[in-house]
């Protein structure tokens, strides 16, 4: 990625560079797209203010789809013991004006096959926003334990059961 500017997308069909960086692998633009994104939809979108900096990103895997240069979708992947017992997913963002195009399925779908290859028979768990539920559960996850809330927001804790 040599150029990296502030995003003024249209809904034009773009073709997706999809990219799997571990940390250290980032360039800082890259990094900042990241960090960029996930604070424009976690902090200021939903207006959630939370340490989005947990020093996990180090230890992930991470995820990113690009459009034109522009950051359109983003999550990191975790090795089993850092979040949970399991592999986990998280920080799952979709840029507000390129959803309702699937990105966010296709995101997951590739984490989910990340994991599973990376670390086999280890498990997947996420940390999904209550009103997501369906959503991964489409994919295979399932709910465990009740809702709380975490930042301000609903969450459930979910699990991969395959066939998503």
């Amino acid at each position: 990625m040599t150029a990296l500017h502030i995003c003024n997308r249209d809904t034009g069909v773009k073709a997706l560079h999809w990219q799997t960086s571990a940390f250290d692998d980032l360039g800082n633009r890259e990094l900042y797209a990241a960090l960029r994104l996930r604070l424009e939809v976690f902090a200021v979108e939903q207006n959630s203010l939370y340490q989005d900096l947990d020093n996990l990103d180090q230890e992930a895997t991470h995820m990113l789809a690009w459009e034109d240069g522009c950051l359109v979708a983003y999550q990191r992947c975790l090795a089993p013991g850092i979040s949970y017992r399991e592999s986990a997913i998280g920080r799952i963002v979709v840029a507000a004006d390129a959803r309702g195009r699937q990105l966010g399925r296709e995101l997951v779908r590739r984490g989910i096959r990340h994991n599973l290859a990376r670390w086999p028979g280890q498990g997947i768990r996420l940390n999904a926003q209550s009103y997501l539920r369906a959503f991964y559960q489409q994919l295979g996850f399932v709910a465990e334990g009740e809702d709380y809330r975490l930042d301000g927001i609903p969450h459930i804790e979910m699990v991969y059961a395959g066939s998503g």
